[in-house]
């Protein structure tokens, strides 16, 4: 029988990219969205990830349907930008319920299903939760929570054979660019919220394509043992091995000067 899959956030992005590398390569793959949307190569079902009982409602429809759910991408997330004195609280509110709170509800439903057939259960981070970028503070906080959630979780599961992967992707051309929210703030910084938000655009319009998370995904769910953290991408790799030998003040610095 084909495994079965379901991944959040699978409308767009790395979501839609890697519900449908999986889905070509034999998996059964069921993606979620808030919206309705339908792809003709898996599963389509409407749950929004900061609605616990939608989720919940989807993944007992998913095993009763299958028998069984061999592994669950946590991938839906927002972004906003901006000097965080400005933020409104309700963004704030908003970035943390979709990209952490959600996350981590879903994979304490998850983990149940997941005992039973020894399963994946994979949380898409970012290496802005390794190297904390200026002008995405609460990006950067909410990535660096899916990191130590995950490793933490790893400790509670593995002994039932559960496997726990975070993917951090680095810089990658995907929609997210053009649906970030941005916040005010611009007169008080002196045009660096601008000048900071242009890098980042530019870095991920220019950046890997979501197929190379989609791959790693991929890959993560064919090992037997595989690894706790994945970074996508060779400079990222290298970005976050020197952040762990150098001072945390010149590893700010250097971020400081790069996107602020």
């Amino acid at each position: 029988m084909p495994k079965v899959v379901v991944i959040t956030g699978a409308s767009s992005g790395i979501g839609l990219f890697t519900a449908r590398r999986l889905a070509k390569k034999g998996y059964k793959v069921y993606g979620l969205a808030r919206r309705e949307f339908s792809d003709e190569l898996f599963e389509c079902i409407r749950a929004d990830v900061t609605d616990l009982a939608s989720v919940s409602r989807a993944l007992d429809d998913i095993y009763r349907r299958e028998s069984r759910i061999d592994a669950v991408i946590n991938n839906a997330g927002m972004g906003i930008a901006g000097a965080v004195e400005y933020a409104s609280p309700d963004q704030i509110q908003r970035i943390f319920d979709t990209n952490l709170t959600a996350l981590v509800k879903i994979s304490s439903v998850a983990v149940k299903y997941l005992k039973e057939t020894k399963g994946n259960l994979i949380n898409i981070g970012s290496v802005a939760g390794a190297l904390p970028i200026p002008f995405q503070s609460c990006y950067s906080a909410t990535k660096a929570g899916v990191l130590n959630f995950s490793l933490a979780l790893d400790g509670e599961v593995r002994r039932f054979g559960v496997k726990v992967t975070v993917i951090q992707p680095g810089d990658t051309k995907t929609g997210f660019t053009a649906a970030r929210v941005v916040e005010g703030g611009e007169a008080d910084y002196g045009g660096r919220i601008g000048r900071s938000i242009r890098r980042m655009e530019h870095d991920e319009q220019n950046g890997k394509s979501p197929e190379t998370v989609a791959k790693a995904a991929e890959k993560t769910l064919k090992r037997r043992k595989p690894p706790l953290k994945i970074t996508v991408g060779g400079q990222y790799k290298l970005f976050i091995g020197l952040a762990k030998l150098l001072p945390v003040r010149l590893v700010n610095y250097i971020l400081r000067k790069l996107y602020a």
